[in-house]
């Protein structure tokens, strides 16, 4: 591998394999399945594979929050997708997302299964699918549909960006963290800024916009994501912290989190997810062990 300060594009780039860093062994330039493999189906009509990460837990979380408000339909089965070890390559998650990304989730409950991919895709399907969480009034909706974008279109700069060169990369690069440090700080701010208008991002009540930011950005500032607030300063953004705080409160965000997560206290990860009795295994499971 090349010194930063030395390296000189190619001409034409060509694909090197032992290219380093924490994923270097699922990375590739090409799409398709690399196996054959089946996905298994359990018996809820709403079928999920993915890993606990932000994005998975976007849909986790807003499921649960379903199942809160007494939408018996969204029960689901969640299905451990281990993108470490390129599960999201086999044919039966590519015939779901052809792009090989979790999370993935195929809707059957109607005459012909449909399948959903890209978070903030599952996430209008499913809103709209139960009519919650998701304001119908025109301006409302606007602006919870701008901020559930507004995520999609920044996180890159803090995971792909940010995560990756502070946290991950095989090198440190000075000139690549700081600029993903300063655009990850502008849009703490950016949030901070609107959540000193309003309670939640979308106004006066919580929506899946919050769903979707939550996850990345209240990760962020709660420590969740890459040992990185006191380097961020986390703590300069109050806005961000209270709306954090609120959202981590609620039962069902702490359930969500839970789901198909594989990092952390082994207490707080439920790697599948069939029946909301599982959660309730789980905690005597820690009560047992405490």
């Amino acid at each position: 591998m090349s010194s930063t300060a030395d390296y000189t594009p190619p001409k034409v780039w060509a694909w090197n394999k032992a290219n380093g860093g924490r994923f270097a062994n699922i990375n590739r330039p090409i799409a398709g399945p690399t196996h054959d493999k089946e996905l298994p189906v359990g018996r809820h009509p709403l079928q999920l594979y993915s890993l606990g990460t932000p994005n998975g837990q976007k849909v986790t979380i807003l499921l649960e929050e379903l199942l809160a408000l007494g939408h018996k339909g969204a029960e689901y089965d969640a299905w451990l997708i281990r993108i470490g070890e390129g599960q999201q390559f086999g044919s039966g998650f590519v015939d779901i997302n052809p792009n090989s990304k979790i999370p993935a989730l195929l809707d059957r409950s109607g005459p012909k299964p449909i399948r959903v991919f890209e978070s903030a895709a599952i996430l209008m399907h499913l809103a709209e699918k139960f009519d919650a969480l998701l304001p119908k009034e025109a301006a409302a909706r606007a602006e919870c549909l701008s901020w559930l974008f507004w995520q999609m279109g920044s996180a890159p700069y803090l995971g792909g960006g940010f995560g990756h060169f502070y946290a991950y990369a095989p090198v440190k690069i000075e000139y690549a963290i700081d600029r993903f440090t300063m655009e990850t700080k502008r849009q703490l701010d950016v949030l901070d800024r609107r959540l000193a208008e309003s309670a939640y991002l979308g106004g006066d009540d919580y929506t899946i916009a919050d769903i979707a930011v939550w996850p990345w950005y209240g990760g962020l500032v709660k420590g969740f994501l890459y040992g990185a607030a006191e380097f961020l300063a986390v703590h300069e953004y109050k806005n961000v912290q209270r709306w954090a705080d609120a959202i981590f409160a609620r039962p069902a965000v702490k359930r969500g989190r839970m789901v198909n997560r594989v990092t952390g206290e082994a207490s707080e990860q439920l790697h599948e997810r069939h029946d909301a009795s599982d959660f309730e295994t789980k905690t005597q499971d820690k009560l047992g062990s405490s």
